[in-house]
């Protein structure tokens, strides 16, 4: 598959619009507008073997406040891990003593080039919260069992925490 440099159409105060001509295995040239974005870290805070943390953010895109695990851009010069550990302490104020890489996913391959990076988190100390201006954030303990089935029964409905948390409950053997 060929590509064209992108044009840019839209920069925005993270995110840039580019219209990218590709052509696709077949030979079809096509033009589509991608979000290109510079990536994320997501983390499964653990406080103990069974229980872990989540959060309730409000985030306007769904006009509503959704369940999440801690998670955030990854900034310029950081890498995955770095923007995970730092979320972590910015938005819930624990300081991951260990973390473990789960994986990475796609978030919505059909428009943007966004990759998130997925961990979990051990060993938690209290550190201070420094949450951005616009994040309105409240955390919560429940266990991994009950955050699964939240996923389950729709409650849990962000693409990036549910796909932690399965992964963090497989990787614990908790799923097949």
């Amino acid at each position: 598959m060929s590509a064209q440099p992108p044009d840019q159409v839209q920069r925005g105060f993270q995110l840039v619009v580019a219209k990218e001509r590709f052509t696709l295995p077949s030979g079809r040239e096509l033009e589509l507008d991608i979000v290109k974005h510079p990536g994320a870290a997501a983390i499964v805070p653990f406080i103990s073997d069974t229980d872990v943390l989540l959060i309730r953010q409000y985030r306007h895109a769904t006009r509503d406040t959704i369940l999440e695990v801690p998670a955030g851009k990854i900034d310029p010069g950081e890498s995955p891990s770095e923007t995970a550990v730092r979320e972590l302490e910015e938005e819930i104020g624990q300081r991951a003593g260990r973390i473990e890489e789960l994986g990475w996913i796609w978030t919505t391959p059909g428009f943007t080039d966004e990759k998130i990076y997925l961990y979990s988190g051990f060993d938690l100390e209290a550190s201070d919260s420094r949450p951005e201006d616009d994040e309105i954030i409240e955390a919560f303990r429940i266990s991994l069992d009950e955050a699964l089935d939240l996923i389950w029964r729709g409650e849990l409905t962000d693409a990036k925490s549910a796909m932690a948390l399965i992964h963090a409950a497989r990787r614990l053997g908790r799923l097949a």
